[in-house]
């Protein structure tokens, strides 16, 4: 029994057929029947496929890569195979992008995206042989532009593929960033603060060792997602399926591996075991908790900027962010830290996303796992939500930070927290007396060290000098520490 009639799109178009029966789609598209059901059938996020490219380019090099490899083996005529070819290095270029309809969320494991591409391919296909699209005589969907595989070999591999793309995309942006921090650390290098744990006040450092320490924590993760690419490159090409081949030539999981390591520029390797390889999806896991990882740790700096910056006048005020915007309706001169804000929720949205593909890899069953379009949507969104807010950390914000010196140089000598530096002198017990002291009067800490005998007013100068008390020049040795009870003599502290 065939399903009724349907028409889809405008008043001019073409039938075409597939086992549930036939449809009417638009005559000028070059998708049919089974993107036009899944048009029906999936109307939940309104997004095309097409708002990810690299899976649109991904899906073009998967399907090159067979076209080549079923015409090597010959199980493909050198005219078809030429034809699929050419189309499909037009997909990679960018072209008939707007072809690729169907919704990001979709049933059935990715099918009606394998099906938008091999429709798409072959309707262009067909128009560059001099056919009308839809006539599959001459150039099949399926019998031609999905020869020797299936959906379950198919999207898995062009998902790792688009993943691999744009992790070359993100890791360059990262890597951009992690170098306008590094900037800003030379920039501050000679610029002393207090250094603050749990929100408290603990010891003095560089406003260009905080920055500096913002490029080292990025430049890990960027490590950390370089590791993930070659585990992305196993791939089940030759699967069909659920792995054990069926339907595909016995060199063709050999040719086509080696042909998308080809024109997909990726170290690409057969998986050893295809059963696995087509129902385990353990490496989306790895790449969405990293990329969860990386966007944590780039928020926590995202909310150090706010702190550091947050004032003008009330708050800590050390440094100040490019101002981007008005930021108050009703309160003028306001101007709030949008930058590192928007930062804050791509994190956000990227640990949602991880929950998601943990539970999408949870809930596969036995051969498949059907829920890889929410995987794959899960990390392209956070692939490119992170990269465009790297672009954007850097451009908008970080590379016109500029540091108040005023204000920095005014907390340094009121300070409290250079009693620290003194501890390994006077001890431990004459320093907190010391601080309390300063806590609750206007005395300075080095006035109070000489007024009490401490140390002489020379001694306290060196042990309290900018580059001491950051680190930059480390004391070493043994240090005499002066007991409260003594008043004459002095230590002469370790090292320049």
């Amino acid at each position: 029994m065939t399903a009724p009639v349907t028409i889809i799109g405008g008043d001019q178009t073409r039938p075409d057929s597939d086992s549930l029966g036939t449809l009417e789609v638009p005559a000028d598209v070059y998708w049919g029947i089974h993107t036009a059901r899944a048009l029906e059938n999936f109307p939940i996020t309104r997004r095309p496929i097409s708002v990810y490219p690299d899976l649109i380019r991904a899906l073009a090099r998967v399907k090159q890569a067979a076209a080549r490899a079923n015409r090597e083996i010959g199980t493909l005529s050198a005219e078809k195979a030429d034809i699929i070819d050419r189309v499909c290095e037009e997909i990679a270029a960018g072209k008939l992008h707007d072809q690729f309809v169907v919704g990001v969320i979709q049933g059935g494991a990715g099918t009606s995206t394998n099906m938008n591409a091999n429709e798409v391919i072959a309707n262009r296909g067909l128009e560059l042989m001099g056919h009308e699209r839809g006539d599959y005589r001459w150039l099949h969907p399926l019998d031609d532009v999905n020869r020797g595989q299936s959906t379950n070999d198919v999207y898995p591999t062009a998902v790792k593929l688009s993943v691999i793309f744009g992790l070359r995309r993100l890791l360059a942006e990262h890597s951009l960033l992690a170098d306008a921090f590094a900037r800003k650390g030379v920039e501050f290098s000679d610029i002393v603060k207090v250094g603050r744990t749990q929100l408290q006040d603990a010891v003095p450092m560089t406003l260009g060792q905080e920055f500096s320490g913002f490029a080292h924590t990025l430049m890990e993760d960027h490590d950390r997602l370089a590791e993930t690419i070659p585990l992305l490159s196993e791939i089940n090409l030759g699967a069909t399926a659920i792995g054990t081949g069926i339907t595909a030539h016995p060199q063709y999981a050999e040719a086509v591996c080696r042909h998308l390591a080809d024109v997909a520029g990726i170290e690409a390797v057969t998986a050893k075991d295809l059963i696995e390889a087509t129902s385990d999806v353990g490496v989306f896991m790895s790449v969405s908790g990293t990329l969860k990882r990386a966007a944590v740790k780039l928020s926590k700096i995202c909310n150090d900027l706010r702190l550091l910056s947050s004032g003008p006048q009330s708050g800590l005020g050390e440094i100040f962010l490019p101002a981007r915007q008005a930021g108050s309706s009703i309160m003028p001169g306001k101007v709030n830290p949008v930058i590192p804000e928007v930062v804050n929720q791509i994190a956000f949205s990227i640990v949602g996303a991880d929950a998601t593909v943990t539970a999408a890899a949870e809930a596969g069953q036995l051969q498949l796992n059907a829920f890889e379009p929410v995987i794959a949507h899960s990390i392209l969104q956070s692939l490119a939500w992170l990269t465009n807010g790297c672009r954007t950390l850097r451009v908008n914000c970080i590379d016109g930070i500029t540091a108040n010196v005023q204000r920095l140089a005014a907390e340094m000598e009121t300070s409290v927290s250079v009693v620290t530096a003194l501890t390994p002198y006077i001890g431990y017990a004459a320093s907190a007396a010391l601080a309390h002291t300063a806590l609750t009067s206007t005395a300075s800490i080095a006035d109070l060290v000489v007024e009490n005998g401490y140390m002489t007013e020379e001694e306290v100068r060196r042990v309290l000098r900018p580059e001491r008390l950051s680190g930059l020049v480390p004391t070493t040795g043994v240090i005499p520490i002066i007991r409260p009870s003594s008043t004459s003599g002095s230590a002469e502290p370790a090292g320049g």
